[in-house]
């Protein structure tokens, strides 16, 4: 009976439930080295399910204390002149700006590479549930102007936006993507001809840029079946002159000194600090996991600069909203490491002396019990207690 049911309900899936791997793709997924026993692998071990018990875990989540620190006590700050700083070509060869969540735009030597947009008001295959944004995206997607590669690290929704991708379908942007996730693509208008899907270790060129397809630490999914079809990627960036790093979402494993041994050091590195807890340790790093990682990616040394990504704009996780950039401080300072702190929308050239490295969180968050210690500390903005206009509904 479900047999007969399932293609007449095909047609009722939401569309950014995008599509499953089919024919030559699935057939070329089989044979990764990377995937058995019907799925994708994880480089070294990984519990991709929640730990502990639903019933734990929404007593956390759901506790009106732990409620009000998850969200920012005032409007969050977005930069207010981004187009018009974005108009001249950096002079280092070197720019990025952080949109957001995992969202930068990237510009290296010569070229635009835009990295997981998300400009969707809820990650959430529907309009009317699902993690809302708390904070607008710093500049219309249609005024960014031309791109000539937008990357994605995995398939979850708060990484791959239907939206967004639509967006670009029209356009002659490559989409760079892990093996698997073209079928999404397709599905969304995006041509076969302007897509590359990568397995781990696999490269392609984009206008003279290296893009590298690399491990991490993660899982994939975004439709009412998780089959494990389509991969999870880490990025590297790599041009005549300059290289970065983007970790997408993974957990800490011993890797990243490879991927730095093979392809670094870099000039900055855009790493996964938020949306971690004790119930799913494996695949999101904590804060000082994710200084650690920038670490061995660059041999050990605090070379370059590290910007901290997928935190500020959605509520995904049981912590503080603030948590995430506070611990990445205090983590990068204790190392030496250089920070880049911008708030969305400020672009910054991570060879310049200009790096933005306060932390702006401070102004709209809801401090702690014992007030902010360490840099910074200034007070700062007062936030209107009362302004909750930017919180989620989940």
């Amino acid at each position: 009976m479900s047999r007969f049911l399932s293609p007449l309900l095909r047609p009722l899936r939401p569309a950014a439930f995008g599509a499953e791997p089919s024919g030559d793709r699935l057939a070329r997924i089989r044979r990764s080295p990377h995937f058995a026993d019907g799925s994708f692998r994880n480089p070294v071990g990984a519990r991709t399910r929640p730990s502990g018990s639903a019933l734990e875990f929404a007593k956390v989540y759901f506790r009106r204390e732990e409620r009000v620190r998850r969200a920012p006590a005032g409007h969050v700050p977005v930069h207010a002149t981004t187009l018009a700083d974005l108009a001249t070509p950096p002079a280092s060869g070197l720019r990025l700006t952080w949109m957001g969540h995992s969202s930068v735009l990237a510009e290296i030597d010569g070229r635009r590479v835009l990295l997981d947009p998300v400009w969707g008001e809820r990650c959430s295959p529907f309009a009317f549930a699902g993690p809302r944004r708390l904070h607008p995206a710093p500049v219309p997607l249609a005024a960014l102007g031309p791109v000539d590669a937008v990357v994605i690290s995995h398939d979850h929704y708060d990484h791959l936006d239907l939206p967004s991708i639509r967006a670009f379908a029209g356009t002659e942007t490559l989409f760079v993507v892990p093996l698997g996730v073209g079928a999404h693509l397709e599905r969304w208008g995006v041509p076969a001809s302007r897509l590359r899907e990568l397995d781990w270790h696999e490269s392609t060129d984009v206008g003279g840029l290296t893009l590298t397809a690399t491990p991490a630490r993660h899982f994939c999914g975004r439709g009412l079946r998780n089959q494990q079809h389509t991969l999870w990627a880490s990025w590297c960036v790599t041009g005549p002159e300059h290289r970065v790093f983007h970790s997408g979402d993974t957990g800490y494993f011993p890797g990243f000194k490879e991927i730095g041994a093979a392809h670094g050091p870099f000039d900055a590195t855009m790493m996964q600090i938020g949306a971690y807890s004790d119930f799913w340790p494996d695949i999101h790093m904590r804060p000082e996991e994710g200084v650690r990682a920038h670490l061995d990616l660059q041999g050990g040394r605090p070379h370059g600069v590290l910007l901290p990504i997928h935190w500020a704009t959605f509520n995904l996780a049981p912590h503080a909203w603030a948590e995430p950039g506070e611990g990445t401080l205090a983590a990068a300072r204790a190392v030496g490491a250089p920070l880049a702190l911008p708030i969305p929308g400020e672009p910054f050239e991570p060879g310049s002396g200009a790096v933005p490295d306060a932390p702006w969180w401070r102004a709209v968050a809801v401090a702690p019990a014992g007030g902010w210690s360490g840099p910074g500390t200034g007070p700062g903005p007062t936030p209107d207690a009362t302004d909750h206009e930017t919180a989620p509904v989940a």
